[in-house]
């Protein structure tokens, strides 16, 4: 499943960075995952493309979901998926507030 969502945001959203973290052994003992066919239904993913300029959250949202539809409606697909979305150029604004902060400026 996360070799399918990797080969699917690549090609589609063509990424600076992605980052896909498999929390779903942190949900397997939730009742709704004892009948689960799949060990590999919960997901993290962070992604910084230049697909999602101009953009809000939600819009850039609907475009992860439409790429892995198919993931999320099979049985023992994604149950949950918890995306951070974001371009360069606000990953770059937060650095600099970041940096900003721990200088204490």
């Amino acid at each position: 499943m996360e070799d399918s969502i990797r080969s699917k945001l690549t090609a589609a959203l063509h990424p600076v960075t992605l980052s896909i973290r498999n929390d779903s052994a942190l949900h397997a003992h939730h009742a709704a995952m004892v009948n689960s066919v799949s060990r590999e239904t919960h997901f993290a993913v962070e992604i910084v493309s230049p697909e999602f300029k101009g953009k809000m959250q939600p819009a850039r949202h609907r475009m992860v979901y439409a790429l892995l539809k198919e993931e999320m409606e099979q049985a023992g697909g994604i149950h949950a998926l918890q995306l951070r979305t974001r371009t360069e150029e606000e990953v770059e604004k937060e650095e600099a507030r970041m940096k900003k902060a721990e200088n204490g400026e």
